[in-house]
């Protein structure tokens, strides 16, 4: 087979991570192809909490008004969350994962829709980027990194056509089992749970008319004591279609009886029909480093978790953010030596905090509570308990992934995690909050597409110093003066090309080229 079509970058997966990357690097002049073996996105609901930080991703894709209008769910219900225990229709219950409640640090809301009707959407707009191909109903089957470029070995999904591809780079955005990963010298690591775990998909309307009782809840989680910390977990896809996990024996196939479960889970019998039975494995695992030469993972490629929480592919847009920049940097001729190396020095320790000091914490805790805890035992002790696990609840709020002591993130103390804060006060690290300025403008209206940097003074003396400071390399940076207040509490901040903070500063370092070592060189 014949080596055909160069690209820079080729791109094994177009889920929802690998379209999102191909947008990514199509609108920063990169040459893409996107390899994905379905025609159309599987109808098969998951992935539907999106934060607000991916929202934002969509924004600036230029696709966030399309992604808005294909939510399946009325706007006058809501997408917030509930805990309960024992059964659905509980009397003991509260608010869980409340998105809503870290709005204002975000440019963009949360929102809620199946992973079909994303992909979907991302597909549609990278059809309209220049410079990006995209290739339906084939698979990668293996790569080779050649030192100066890779080959990538393609075959069509139902055909007998194969071909051999090159480019620069290739990113793994072909899920948990990803042949870029296995094949392109990246180890993985699994955390077993020895838990299968089933998905139901379902239409009741009558589920419908019960859940009327939660005005504007979109997803439940039933915690019950027997089931060891692990979730029976519900969720609306539409006014009266759903999704069901919940762990379930060995044994178990698609032949058993599973509306018997739910109507158990529930709490008492109602009218369903099953529309999808499915089987999958509770574990965690996690590529030894999303880099290998000039191969790359990202997504479920590069890490997978339980789907508690909504965290997966939230993840997963992040990883093609931080990755997008930093290629299309070195390919425009204006990355560092030590640039890629950051996307897995940032972005893995990030997963590994979500996994621990979320997803498994969850587990953990909630374990730790049903087995301490019987309001059939003792009802005060138990209720005691139970409203103190509610005014605790600040998952939302903790979860801040940041690039604290990040190697391209100078003279920041810590070390990349997903365990944060919120704060409109600019730290070198963390994402940079939305602010509206004095002419009512919004503060990233005035970003550029690569580094930036925001002098927040009145003082002109201070754009002057930045303009003139000498510079060794070519790292392209805008520098905007905002006139009026600003609640980030410094007085010039460097922001990186996916809106996190490079830098704060009183005073721009003339003897040395910042926006450079934000950009991978060494300084």
């Amino acid at each position: 087979m014949a080596e055909k079509q160069n690209y820079d970058v080729i791109i094994s997966g177009g889920g929802p991570v690998g379209m999102g990357l191909a947008i990514e690097l199509g609108q920063r002049g990169v040459r893409v192809l996107v390899i994905e073996r379905h025609a159309s996105p599987q109808p098969v609901p998951k992935g539907q909490n999106l934060t607000q930080r991916t929202t934002e991703h969509f924004h600036f894709w230029g696709c966030e008004p399309a992604l808005r209008a294909a939510r399946t769910i009325p706007a006058d219900m809501g997408i917030g969350g509930l805990t309960l225990y024992r059964t659905l229709l509980s009397d003991y219950s509260y608010d869980w994962l409340n998105r809503a409640s870290v709005n204002d640090y975000y440019l963009t809301t949360n929102e809620r829709l199946p992973q079909y009707e994303t992909e979907g959407v991302l597909r549609a707009r990278a059809a309209e980027v220049e410079g990006v191909d995209i290739r339906y109903g084939w698979t990668v089957s293996s790569v080779t990194d050649h030192g100066d470029h890779v080959t990538v070995d393609a075959a069509e999904h139902k055909g007998t056509a194969q071909e051999v591809l090159t480019a620069k780079y290739v990113v793994g955005c072909d899920g948990a089992k990803s042949a870029v990963r296995e094949t392109g010298g990246i180890p993985q690591r699994r955390s077993d749970h020895d838990q299968m775990m089933v998905l139901l998909v379902f239409r009741s309307m009558e589920l419908h008319e019960l859940l009327k009782r939660y005005p504007g809840k979109a997803f439940y989680n039933v915690l019950h004591p027997e089931l060891k910390g692990y979730w029976r977990f519900f969720g609306r896809v539409d006014v009266g279609s759903w999704f069901f996990h919940a762990p379930v024996p060995e044994g178990t196939t698609k032949d058993s009886d599973f509306t018997t479960m739910l109507h158990e889970v529930v709490g008492q019998p109602f009218d369903l029909d099953i529309d999808y039975v499915g089987f999958w494995d509770l574990r965690v695992s996690i590529a030894e480093h999303y880099r290998a030469g000039r191969v790359f993972v990202a997504g479920d490629a590069a890490h997978s978790h339980p789907p508690y929480g909504g965290y997966g592919i939230n993840t997963g847009f992040e990883d093609a953010r931080n990755l997008g920049w930093k290629l299309a940097a070195c390919l425009n001729g204006w990355g560092g030596a030590d640039l890629l190396d950051s996307y897995d020095a940032e972005r893995r320790p990030v997963f590994e905090s979500t996994a621990g000091d979320f997803i498994e914490k969850f587990i953990d805790d909630d374990n730790r509570f049903l087995q301490t805890h019987d309001p059939e035992k003792d009802r005060a002790a138990f209720e005691a308990a139970w409203s103190t696990r509610n005014a605790d609840a600040a998952e939302v709020a903790r979860f801040a992934p940041n690039y604290a002591g990040s190697p391209i993130v100078p003279d920041s103390p810590g070390q990349p995690s997903a365990l944060g804060d919120h704060q409109f006060h600019a730290r070198a690290g963390y994402h940079l909050a939305p602010a509206v300025l004095s002419d009512g403008t919004q503060v990233f209206d005035h970003l550029g597409p690569d580094f930036t940097l925001l002098v927040c003074s009145a003082d002109p003396r201070d754009v002057h110093a930045a303009e003139q400071a000498p510079r060794k390399s070519d790292v392209p940076l805008k520098i905007v003066a905002l006139d009026g207040p600003t609640p980030y509490d410094a007085r010039l901040i460097l922001v990186r090309p996916d809106h996190f903070v490079a830098w704060t500063g009183e005073t721009w370092p003339a003897e040395s080229d910042l926006p450079a070592a934000c950009a991978g060189f060494r300084r």
